[in-house]
């Protein structure tokens, strides 16, 4: 009888012992990875990691990072954590070696509640193509105050000069209302925000962005894909402030709440927060357990 009561109350004391490993070590749940690529904060493959406003943004499918917005879903080809934006990548995007037509394209355009994380970065040109004289591009300007114009040392009559155009058969360099518009309008996307085939009624585009401080002569030598600046809106201390206690950013079930996650344990403010709020738990713990262990010498010895 002796033993087995021993044996219970050395158990019940294992179970309230608590586990060694420091509290304030967590490891990072939410950074994933597709493919080649690293998608951390404040992006995520998981609701409720990364920040809320770029929830239900990307998608990994067979190892392919997926990049969807309301005018639809691009490649993600680049991540630049440092310089903040996304490298994205289009099928029916027009290059220098091929014109796509016929309004296959998507365009770019984001839902208005994202506006302020992400927009097409200021040295992104987008060159519509196709467009009908009746286009909102061409309607309240003069002709010498056509929205076209290059960006960033980019434009059409640099784009003309594109083997595509050739295959194409047909290019109307700088035309204007007089004898139609121009088959080609490059726009910076601030000017129109938004890219949408249907409503600007054009037939194609094609989007190119300058990484380097110097113009990059020649179209075959530009970059082609949808270069993406995003930002975390607001003070960005309470991000700072969870991951410098060992914690993992990220947002409630309403989707607005931010959370900072603590391994088994969620806070709104960081880990240290729980941390101390459990401080007495163990203190409680430790005396129970050592007076069983008192109680179990005892019954030993008599």
């Amino acid at each position: 009888m002796p033993i087995l009561i021993f044996t219970t109350l050395y158990l019940i004391s294992l179970a309230l012992i608590p586990p060694s490993s420091s509290n304030n070590v967590h490891s990072n749940s939410c950074r994933s990875y597709c493919g080649n690529l690293t998608i951390d904060y404040p992006f995520s493959l998981q609701y409720g990691c990364g920040h809320r406003g770029f929830r239900d943004l990307l998608f990994c499918m067979n190892d392919v990072l997926m990049f969807h917005i309301s005018s639809g879903s691009y490649r993600v080809l680049e991540i630049d954590y440092a310089y903040q934006a996304l490298t994205l990548h289009e099928p029916h995007m027009s290059t220098c070696d091929t014109i796509v037509l016929g309004n296959r394209g998507n365009g770019f355009a984001v839902e208005p509640w994202r506006t302020p994380y992400m927009n097409p970065a200021a040295d992104n040109v987008f060159m519509l193509i196709g467009c009908s004289a009746q286009s909102p591009l061409f309607q309240g300007f003069p002709d010498k105050h056509l929205p076209c114009r290059n960006v960033s040392g980019m434009g059409c009559d640099e784009y003309y000069g594109c083997p595509a155009w050739d295959l194409l058969g047909h290019r109307k360099k700088g035309s204007m209302f007089g004898s139609g518009p121009p088959e080609c309008c490059a726009v910076p996307f601030e000017a129109i925000k938004a890219i949408n085939l249907s409503k600007l009624e054009c037939e194609g585009y094609s989007s190119a962005y300058n990484l380097a401080p110097l113009r990059i002569d020649g179209p075959g030598r530009w970059s082609y894909g949808i270069r993406v600046k995003y930002s975390v809106q607001g003070n960005d201390q309470f991000c700072r402030a969870c991951e410098a206690t060992g914690g993992t950013c990220g947002y409630g079930t309403d989707g607005i709440r931010e959370l900072c996650m603590c391994g088994s344990s969620n806070s709104t403010s960081n880990c240290d927060s729980v941390n101390s709020s459990s401080k007495t738990r163990p203190i409680m713990m430790d005396t129970l357990a050592g007076l069983l262990m008192w109680m179990m010498l005892w019954m030993t010895t008599n």
